[in-house]
């Protein structure tokens, strides 16, 4: 059995990591599609496809996890072409978990059987929570998975985000 995951990991972080874990038990195989590929440099969104891949890769490599294929998807804004889309760019799957009203209707109603991904302490693991303490200087790193933080540290993402804001505030 494949499991496909799609979220925009903006960033990826421990609740992430933690559904990934419980998947890993359940499949063979996941598939991690990296949502909303084409954005970036915002405040929702503020890593590229190419920098959440490589944090999501570094982390699960940490962990020693090695059954997920990472794949972008861009956003093509026809709902009723959109399953269609993802399963054009990703490997076969059986299963999709998501917590996303829109994306559990669509793949429900194009055949796939959907769970709902658990959440692991969302007041604190949240790509909004981990934004928001980067803005501030607070402490995000406590948040992110190890090779997380060495990504961001590395494309001075933390910076990027806080330059961004300021210019916009």
């Amino acid at each position: 059995m494949s499991a496909l995951i799609i979220g925009r990991f903006q960033p990826f972080h421990k609740g992430h990591l933690s559904v990934i874990k419980m998947v890993a038990q359940k499949s063979d195989s996941i598939i991690i599609g990296i949502g909303s590929a084409q954005l970036s440099h915002t405040f929702e969104n503020p890593f590229t496809a190419g920098e959440r891949h490589l944090m999501i890769s570094r982390a699960l490599r940490y962990e020693g996890i090695d059954n997920c294929y990472l794949v972008p998807i861009v956003d093509i804004n026809q709902y009723s072409l959109w399953v269609a889309h993802v399963e054009s760019m990703v490997p076969p799957f059986d299963t999709v978990y998501s917590n996303n009203p829109l994306t559990r209707r669509l793949f429900e109603e194009a055949g796939y059987e959907v769970d709902i991904a658990p959440m692991f302490d969302r007041h604190i693991y949240s790509g909004t929570e981990v934004r928001t303490r980067m803005l501030n200087n607070g402490d995000w790193q406590s948040l992110v998975p190890k090779g997380v933080a060495e990504t961001i540290y590395e494309v001075k993402g933390d910076e990027r985000l806080r330059q961004l804001m300021g210019d916009s505030q």
